[in-house]
């Protein structure tokens, strides 16, 4: 089908505004998503490849074949080489829409989606020092050393509040991680000592990390400019992003003795199999064995 392109209109509009049936449809796949309590990136990305396949079509997803979804799916990775992730994306949302209006048969005959087991990108050590090293002002260093001193993810660090750092227990309180689920991790020393600094110099508000507008937190692509900007002014030749200081995190610790589901619970991981893979990237030399008889009667084990 065609229709009247408008730069004021989301993708969502289009279809609301050109397909019959899909305005009252996306409204209860609102309102679903939100009993089930998932969070706003599922609306986003699913909720926008639906509108896509509706557009194309001119119906609503639950009225195209089986078929004809198959041929759109091919087309999307053959032809217009769309990325995986979008790819996994659309089927996700395909089979969560089925369900929704109670066709669990044809959510069944979506696609299965294999999973790549590559390994994260990790920096060493030294290219931390380096990376925040590299950043050109006190903020942007903060903001580096910080979100990697507590393994944060994007999110977290963006919506981290000033009076979620306590220095006095030394800890920091993560709200509302992955799976809406709080925890603390400790606050490092080194930030420690330089957080009256931070906070006299660069005067956030209300959340640690703010945009040009006081009191609101920074965007995901304003921190991605601050690691991409500091990485062209080292030699490190890697793809870095937020996760990646995530991952250097979880592999360093790993590689000073902390054992897996401490990791585990500093992340934020609901399952220990998500943390193992660092058990793959860090590098721990092995350990002798010993027999616990010895310990019993204080015997030397080494």
């Amino acid at each position: 089908m065609t229709f009247k392109k408008n730069e004021s209109y989301t993708i969502v509009a289009q279809a609301k505004c050109n397909v019959a049936g899909f305005s009252d449809a996306y409204a209860k796949f609102i309102e679903r998503v939100t009993i089930d309590q998932n969070s706003k990136s599922l609306i986003i990305n699913y909720g926008r490849n639906l509108a896509h396949l509706a557009l194309h079509f001119d119906r609503v997803p639950h009225k195209i074949s089986v078929d004809e979804i198959n041929s759109y799916l091919y087309r999307m990775l053959e032809h217009e080489k769309k990325s995986k992730s979008y790819f996994k994306q659309t089927v996700y949302g395909l089979r969560y829409w089925f369900r929704l209006f109670d066709m669990p048969d044809v959510s069944l005959k979506m696609p299965s989606i294999k999973h790549e087991e590559t390994l994260p990108v990790v920096l060493s050590k030294e290219e931390c020092k380096l990376l925040f090293k590299a950043s050109r002002t006190l903020k942007h260093r903060f903001l580096l050393a910080f979100a990697y001193s507590a393994g944060l993810r994007m999110n977290e660090l963006r919506m981290m509040k000033i009076a979620d750092v306590d220095l006095y227990r030394k800890q920091i309180h993560v709200r509302l991680g992955k799976g809406k689920k709080d925890r603390y991790v400790p606050l490092s020393n080194y930030i420690a000592s330089r957080f009256p600094t931070y906070l006299s110099e660069v005067k956030p508000q209300v959340f640690l990390f703010e945009g040009l507008t006081p009191g609101q937190p920074m965007g995901e692509r304003s921190i991605q400019y601050v690691i991409n900007e500091a990485l062209m002014r080292t030699d490190i030749n890697k793809s870095v992003s937020m996760h990646t200081l995530r991952h250097s995190y979880a592999t360093h610790l790993l590689e000073d003795g902390l054992d897996l589901h401490s990791i585990q619970r500093l992340l934020g991981h609901s399952d220990i199999r998500t943390t193992l893979v660092y058990i793959h990237i860090a590098q721990v030399k092995p350990q002798l064995g010993y027999s616990p008889l010895d310990t019993l009667y204080n015997f030397p084990h080494v």
